[in-house]
């Protein structure tokens, strides 16, 4: 079997929801959303898994999640730091932004040789998610990917979500526009931008499937982002915008799988009571067992 590892992005402190989100109990027995993707994860055969997380909240980190996964699947540790930046550049006084979703992605250079999954460490994504990329990279596939989710499955019942809005080409990702404010009405699902949505168009969640060679491209791309915004306090590297070069160039094809799974996550505070239903229904049908770990 071929190693496949789990990037998992926890570094970010939540700011719509106020607080550490990662570290929440959503199961009944204090599990957080971490720990079912991790036992996804393990039940697709992923063989391990890689946190990028601050280094001041390595300690809580551990004993409030990792310290569990003993034995059941190897961990790493990645630390994303504001300060961590090519040679020649500093970051401005006075930033406490983080540098976005790919200087996270980055931050994990050097520790992965093998096909490896990059996810949010907040976002619910579903078993069928990580079995589909994992298949993929398990029968020998070395392009990157994408898994796809339907924008009506990814909704949030208490306000308006952002979500990458996709377009293919023969089952490969053409293009991913960041759409604001989505919301489900009597008429489909409403936005931000002047485009009439029914809620089956394909959203990428940040679910991507990598080989190591994106460590290349992001240390290139990264120089280019910060000498056109490294002076600015709330700029992002984001990972859509450098796959979306990427592709656009013709560097990589993206090939776009497809899950079926609802997506859910604590995107407002009013969202986890909902979440912790949902997770109790899965387990009353016995999708997962009353204890994880």
């Amino acid at each position: 079997m071929n190693k496949i590892t789990l990037l998992i992005m926890a570094a970010g402190m939540g700011s719509r929801y106020g607080g550490l989100k990662q570290l929440d109990a959503v199961g009944p027995n204090g599990e957080t959303i971490i720990d079912y993707s991790v036992y996804d994860a393990i039940q697709a055969g992923f063989t391990k898994v890689v946190f990028i997380i601050r280094k001041d909240f390595e300690q809580e980190f551990k004993s409030g999640i990792t310290n569990k996964y003993s034995g059941k699947i190897e961990v790493e540790f990645a630390f994303q730091d504001l300060h961590n930046l090519p040679n020649g550049f500093s970051c401005p006084e006075g930033r406490e932004k983080p540098w976005g979703t790919a200087h996270a992605i980055l931050s994990a250079n050097g520790l992965i040789d093998e096909p490896f999954v990059a996810i949010n460490g907040d976002d619910f994504y579903g078993a069928e998610s990580f079995k589909v990329v994992a298949d993929y990279y398990q029968s020998g596939a070395d392009d990157f990917s994408m898994v796809a989710f339907q924008l009506d499955k990814t909704l949030s019942t208490f306000g308006g979500v952002t979500r990458g809005l996709c377009t293919m080409k023969d089952e490969k990702l053409d293009t991913v526009i960041e759409t604001d404010n989505l919301q489900q009405t009597n008429q489909g699902v409403s936005s931000d931008r002047e485009i009439e949505l029914d809620g089956s168009e394909p959203v990428s969640m940040n679910v991507w499937g990598f080989t190591p060679k994106l460590f290349e491209y992001l240390q290139e791309s990264f120089v280019e982002f910060l000498t056109e915004n490294g002076t600015e306090m709330k700029s992002e590297f984001l990972i859509p915008s450098v796959v979306n070069e990427l592709i656009q160039s013709g560097k990589e094809n993206v090939h776009v799988l497809r899950s079926g799974a609802k997506w859910f996550g604590v995107t407002y505070k009013d969202d986890k009571p909902f979440v912790e239903g949902e997770i109790q229904k899965l387990i009353d049908t016995g999708v997962y067992p009353e204890k994880l770990f």
